[in-house]
């Protein structure tokens, strides 16, 4: 064979493949699960309601999202609050009232999600379950029974409202919880739960420390808010602006509680009509937005 042919035959044959970088692999997974971790951190995450304390504006089974910039940014506003206690927020703006926020207890590395009652400077009283600010008491409207569907996130069994299920003439079973619509000094109204004489219904008048937030859940006879003992899992009281973690936009889904990991059907069956998309900005009377 002439050494032109070897040379076409030599030129012809497939090079060898090329080893992964595994290196590089390594690097981009790091990459993008920092720029993950960012996005959570300092522009908006996704957030799971846990518990009543927050009904009838959010059941439990609720998925939010949360922005984290509105309120600027401090040592929570990582997801996974490692960092040390740093005093004072990076470009900070203090929460409007009615705002819905996330929040980190004093004695609990976790969020709660509760609403702005309170700002700084406020003479702020709890008497017979009406809030009290600087001398006047919040407008307070009952309105007609919420009826929340009864599922397995709520099951309406506890012995504080086991007594208020009600069945639609169609066969569907409700929880039919007292409602009272407020309005706070700013205009900004929205709906709570009244189930009756509580622990909670009294506070003392305090006037709300500098660089502090008064915090209440909707549903205020079973909410562990700034009315609480940090001891009984409360938040023992004001809360200084450091600990609040972001605000709550809008829902993105809710589920029923049936959902079963290994069972990708049941991901869309559990899913609840009509709560994907709500706003949780109140409304504001007076701002053109409709009151409930």
């Amino acid at each position: 064979m002439s050494m032109s042919a070897k040379s076409i035959e030599k030129k012809g044959k497939p090079e060898g493949k090329a080893g992964t970088d595994w290196w590089a692999e390594a690097r981009g997974i790091l990459w993008l699960v920092l720029a993950v971790l960012a996005f959570h951190s300092f522009i908006a995450k996704p957030f799971y309601i846990p518990s009543e304390s927050m009904m009838p504006t959010l059941i439990k089974g609720d998925r939010l999202v949360v922005t984290k910039y509105p309120y600027g940014w401090s040592y929570v506003s990582p997801s996974f609050h490692v960092l040390p206690f740093i005093e004072g927020r990076l470009f900070g703006r203090m929460p409007e009232r009615g705002d819905i926020v996330i929040v980190k207890p004093p004695l609990e590395d976790a969020d709660y999600i509760k609403r702005v009652i309170g700002l700084p400077g406020d003479r702020l009283e709890v008497r017979g379950g009406t809030v009290i600010l600087n001398g006047a008491p919040v407008k307070r409207v009952a309105e007609a029974p919420a009826r929340i569907p009864i599922d397995a996130n709520v099951p309406c069994d506890s012995a504080a409202v086991m007594d208020l299920q009600v069945t639609d003439k169609d066969g569907r079973r409700y929880c039919a919880m007292p409602r009272v619509r407020e309005t706070l000094p700013n205009g900004v109204s929205f709906d709570t739960i009244d189930l009756g004489p509580s622990q909670t219904d009294d506070y003392p008048e305090i006037t709300i420390p500098a660089g502090h937030v008064f915090l209440m859940g909707d549903n205020r006879d079973q909410s562990a808010d700034s009315r609480v003992p940090a001891e009984l899992n409360g938040l023992g009281g004001p809360v200084p602006v450091e600990n609040l973690g972001g605000r709550a936009e809008f829902i993105t889904f809710s589920l029923d509680g049936t959902s079963n990991l290994w069972n990708p059907v049941s991901w869309f069956t559990a899913m609840r009509g009509g709560r994907a998309g709500s706003s949780l900005h109140p409304d504001k009377v007076g701002s053109g937005a409709p009151a409930k």
